[in-house]
């Protein structure tokens, strides 16, 4: 039997953006994918994205989220590079 998936869309910003070449994915994923485990997808996928992962803050829907974060179908996830500034 075929597990259940959900369709997310990923946007991109900044260095990560400019490393993939592009600022979206549409991407399906099984139903039940945290933020922690879709950062993995991404990057067993797309290898450039490595170096950012560690500093990459997520949000959905435009909440910041922790990886823990379950998904749901039709999810705007945003992976945005670290805020810097002083």
């Amino acid at each position: 039997m075929e597990t259940d998936r959900i369709h997310i869309k990923v946007r991109f910003f900044a260095a990560p953006r400019e490393a993939l070449g592009k600022g979206e994915l549409q991407m399906d994923v099984p139903d039940g994918t945290t933020v922690g485990e879709l950062v993995g997808l991404l990057t067993e996928q797309y290898p450039v994205l490595r170096p950012y992962t560690r500093f990459l803050n997520v949000a959905v829907n435009r909440a910041y989220v922790g990886m823990q974060t379950v998904l749901r179908d039709g999810d705007d996830v945003a992976c945005l590079p670290p805020v810097g500034g002083g």
